[in-house]
């Protein structure tokens, strides 16, 4: 199965994909990013969640 396209379609559909992505993009950087208050948790644990973070990635 063999399909031809011309150039002005493959340019809009590729027009089309930037443009999705674009908008994945933009949705993702406006959420507020989430600080926690770590004072209240012992060093020790600090570490080890981290460690854990840094190993799940």
């Amino acid at each position: 199965m063999e399909d031809n396209y011309s150039i002005d379609e493959i340019l809009s559909a590729v027009n089309d994909l930037q443009k999705i992505n674009k908008d994945k993009s933009n949705k993702t950087s406006k959420e507020p990013s989430i600080k926690f208050d770590n004072s209240n948790i012992p060093k020790n644990t600090l570490r080890l969640i981290e460690e854990a973070e840094k190993s799940k990635n």
